[in-house]
C-alpha cells in the first residue's frame, strides 16, 4: 500500500482516470483492490511520520464525498445534549435522552451519542474525519442542530460554542472571546456559525446574545404561514411571530433559513404551492434559503395517533413529487434550497415520504433550469476565467428595507459567487437602530464564492480567491455610496475577519465596519 501511495505521488498529475488505472495494476498484483479511504490513510499515516509532505492534487485526487466542499466551505455538524422543548407540535417525534425531534439513528445523531454530546469531542472527531477523507479544514461553517438552541441555559449555549471554537483551534481558551480571537488567525476557521429556533424565540436580546456566540445565520421553524394549521398542529405561535422574526434577524444582518413542511395536517396541495408563492413574493416572508421536509407520521410523534384513526392522510409519493416540481419552478434566483427532506432513517416512518433521495428523483424528472443557488452553484461545472463570467443585480423589498443581490455567473447561468446587501428597514422609517454599530448603515449579510473549497492563499482552476469576492465587495461599496450611506457594515464570520482587514474594515462589536467618508449625506 505504501509504494502505491509513492507511485501516485510521484505523478505530475493526477485525475479519476489515472487513479483506477493504478488500482486495477495493484490490484492485478496483490488480488486486493484498494479503497480510497484506505490509501488516505496510508497516506496521512506517512505525512505524520515526516516520511512525506502533504500534496493537495492527491488529496483532491482521493477525496471522498467531494461534494461536500464544492460550495466553497466544508460545513460541520454539532447537537446539543437532550433539553425541554417549548413547543408541542403534532407531528414531532419524542425520544428519550434525544433532543425534540432528532431520532436517535439519524447520521448526525449518531455521531453525537457516540461523543456523550460532548461539542468539543463531536468537533474533533468530524474534522479528523473530513481530514482523513481528503477536505480542506481552512473554512468551517459550523451547525449547531438540536431544536430551539436560544430556549437552552445561556451558560450552556456559551459553553459550547466556546469548546467548538477551542477544538477548530487545537488549543483551550479561558473565554469566548479570547477563542474566538484565536480563531481570526488559526488554521481550521469558522467563517460561519448557523444556529437553530423558533420564530417565537427571537428578539432583540437573543439576536445580540446571538452575535456574540458569532451567530450568521439562523433557521427558523416556520413549517406554515397559515395560522389556521399552525393552531391545528398545536406549534404554540402564529404567523406574526414568524415575520417578526424575519425583520429582525434580517435588519441585524443575519442570514435567514425558513424550514417549511408541506402535508401538515388542515393542509392540501394546492394550499402548500400557495404558500410557497406567497413566501417568495410577499416582502414580509422572502427568507435567503429554505429547507423543505415535507411532514412525515413517525411512530414517536403524536401524529401517528391521528393517522391510525384516520385523522390524518399524507400525499401519496407523486403527489409529493409534482408539488415539489411545481415549487421548484417558482424559486427565485436569490433564494438557496438547502434540503429536501429529511435523514430520518425509514424503520421511523410510518407513512409519508420515505424516498431519502428525494432530491434526486426531483433531478431526473424535471425539465426546466431550477433557478435556486444550490442548483446554479459552479460546482466543478468548469473554470473561471475573466471571459466567462458576468454581473447580474437584483434589487427587491423585504421586511421593510431593500435587498440587493449581487452575483457573477457565466453565459449558462452557472453561479461563481454572490454578495447580499441590504438597506436596513431603520434607513426607510427613520428609526434609530436596536444595534447601535449599524446606525446609518448598509449592511453586507453574506458574501460567497463558491467551487472547491480550497485552502487560504492558494489558487487553482476553482473560483475561489480569484478575486470575485472583491469585486463584489466595491459594487456593494458603490451602491452604498450612492444611496448617500454613511458606512457598511459586514455580518462577518469569525474566521474571516481577518479578509475584511485587508479590505480596511476595523471590528466594532461583533460587526466588519468601514466609514465611507461621504459628505452631504442623506437617507434614501
Amino acid at each position: 500500500m505504501k509504494k502505491l501511495v509513492l507511485d501516485l505521488l510521484s505523478q505530475s498529475y493526477l485525475n479519476a482516470k489515472i487513479l483506477a488505472s493504478f488500482k486495477r495494476k495493484f490490484a492485478k498484483k496483490t488480488g486486493l483492490f484498494p479503497k480510497n479511504s484506505l490509501l488516505l490513510a496510508q497516506y496521512w499515516q506517512m505525512v505524520k511520520m515526516g516520511e512525506i509532505k502533504p500534496k493537495a492534487s492527491f488529496e483532491k485526487a482521493l477525496r471522498l464525498k467531494k461534494v461536500r466542499s464544492l460550495s466553497g466551505i466544508i460545513p460541520v455538524a454539532v447537537l446539543t445534549k437532550p433539553y425541554p422543548c417549548p413547543g408541542r407540535c403534532v407531528y414531532c417525534p419524542t425520544q428519550v435522552n434525544m433532543p425534540k425531534s432528532y431520532l436517535d439513528d439519524e447520521p448526525a445523531v449518531m455521531r453525537a451519542k457516540q461523543a456523550s454530546f460532548n461539542p468539543s469531542l463531536q468537533m474533533k472527531r468530524r474534522l479528523r474525519q473530513l481530514k482523513e477523507t481528503g477536505h480542506s479544514l481552512e473554512k468551517i461553517e459550523l451547525i449547531v442542530m438540536g431544536g430551539t438552541f436560544t430556549a437552552l441555559p445561556h451558560s450552556y449555549q456559551k459553553s459550547f460554542i466556546k469548546k467548538c471554537f477551542e477544538a477548530a483551534n487545537g488549543e483551550k481558551s479561558k473565554t469566548l472571546a479570547e477563542a474566538q480571537k484565536t480563531n481570526q488567525t488559526a488554521k481550521n476557521r469558522i467563517i460561519g456559525l448557523t444556529l437553530e429556533t423558533r420564530p417565537d424565540e427571537i428578539n432583540i436580546s437573543e439576536i445580540k446574545r446571538m452575535r456574540i456566540l458569532g451567530c450568521t445565520r439562523v433557521e427558523i421553524g416556520v413549517q406554515t404561514i397559515y395560522d389556521s394549521i399552525l393552531k391545528k398542529v398545536n406549534r404554540g405561535h402564529l404567523t406574526k411571530a414568524t415575520i417578526k422574526a424575519t425583520k429582525l434577524l434580517k435588519d441585524a444582518g443575519i442570514k435567514v433559513c425558513y424550514h417549511l413542511m408541506p402535508n401538515l395536517p388542515g393542509s392540501r396541495l394546492s394550499l402548500d404551492f400557495k404558500m410557497f408563492k406567497e413566501i417568495f413574493s410577499n416582502e414580509k416572508y422572502m427568507p435567503d434559503m429554505i429547507k423543505i421536509y415535507p411532514c412525515v407520521v413517525c411512530y414517536q410523534a403524536k401524529l401517528y395517533q391521528w393517522f391510525k384513526k384516520g385523522k390524518y392522510k399524507p400525499y401519496k409519493d407523486e403527489e409529493l413529487i409534482k408539488l415539489l416540481l411545481k415549487i421548484k419552478k417558482i424559486v427565485p434566483a436569490w433564494v438557496r434550497i438547502n434540503r429536501l427532506g429529511r435523514d430520518i432513517p425509514v424503520n421511523n416512518i410510518a407513512a409519508g415520504n420515505k424516498l431519502s433521495n428525494i432530491r434526486q428523483v426531483l433531478e431526473k424528472r424535471k425539465d426546466f433550469q431550477c433557478q435556486c443557488i444550490r442548483c446554479r452553484e459552479i460546482k466543478e461545472k468548469g473554470s473561471l476565467n475573466s471571459k466567462r463570467v458576468k454581473f447580474n443585480q437584483i434589487k427587491y423589498s423585504s421586511s421593510g428595507g431593500e435587498e440587493y443581490f449581487l452575483e457573477y455567473t457565466d453565459k449558462e447561468n452557472h453561479l461563481f459567487a454572490l454578495l447580499r446587501l441590504r438597506i436596513p428597514s431603520q434607513i426607510f422609517s427613520k428609526k434609530n437602530h436596536f444595534i447601535p454599530e449599524l446606525e446609518n448603515s448598509s449592511i453586507i449579510r453574506e458574501l460567497h464564492t463558491y467551487g472547491e473549497s480550497l485552502p487560504l492563499g492558494k489558487k487553482g482552476q476553482a473560483s475561489q480567491h480569484l478575486g470575485l469576492g472583491k469585486k463584489l465587495l466595491k459594487k456593494a461599496e458603490e451602491i452604498t455610496k450612492n444611496l448617500g450611506i454613511k458606512k457598511i457594515a459586514v455580518i462577518s464570520g469569525i474566521g474571516v475577519r481577518e479578509y475584511y482587514q485587508k479590505m480596511w474594515y476595523k471590528l466594532q462589536n461583533t460587526y466588519m465596519i468601514k466609514n465611507l467618508n461621504l459628505k452631504n449625506l442623506t437617507k434614501k
